[in-house]
């Protein structure tokens, strides 16, 4: 009895430090995951340059309207959502990431077109892309910004 009581402390410890070895190691991979997520939005600010956008025209306000639901529909909607109001319910590493309503009256870049450029060029730490890093072109988050301040927000 004494034997099988040893064993069965044995693996109960063994056990015990396997789940601490994995919530460890759980723990340092999430750590890790968000420092690069910092050091890649400190990229994409060094690399980010602001008039990269004054060579950007478009014919009508309408086609770089037009141009920015598309860029939105295939970027941006997994998370901010169809109609950008947040509710795009998309899970990474984990947790349900929770954008902002884009719609709303005192959405914090809605007379802020430079601030928003910038911001969806360099992304966040906190699950956005980084996109200026993933290859959006100046155009297309320039359009991405028009389609959101005068598209999406017309009406407000």
């Amino acid at each position: 009895m004494r034997v099988l009581t040893t064993l069965t402390s044995l693996a109960l410890f063994s056990a015990l430090a396997a789940c601490s070895n994995a919530e460890e190691e759980a723990a340092a991979r999430e750590a890790a995951a968000m420092a690069a997520a910092a050091d890649s939005v400190e990229q994409a600010r060094a690399m980010f340059d602001p008039a990269g956008f004054d060579t950007v025209t478009w014919e009508t306000n309408e086609d770089a309207i037009v141009r920015g639901s598309v860029v939105y529909s295939y970027s941006c909607a997994r998370c901010h959502g169809r109609f950008a109001e947040g509710d795009g319910n998309f899970v990474s590493r984990g947790d349900t990431l929770r954008p902002p309503d884009m719609t709303v009256a005192d959405w914090r870049f809605l007379d802020d077109r430079d601030g928003l450029r910038e911001h969806i060029y360099t992304g966040t730490d906190h699950g956005m892309p980084n996109w200026g890093l993933e290859g959006l072109k100046y155009k297309d988050v320039d359009a991405v910004a028009t389609f959101l301040i005068e598209g999406i927000n017309r009406e407000n």
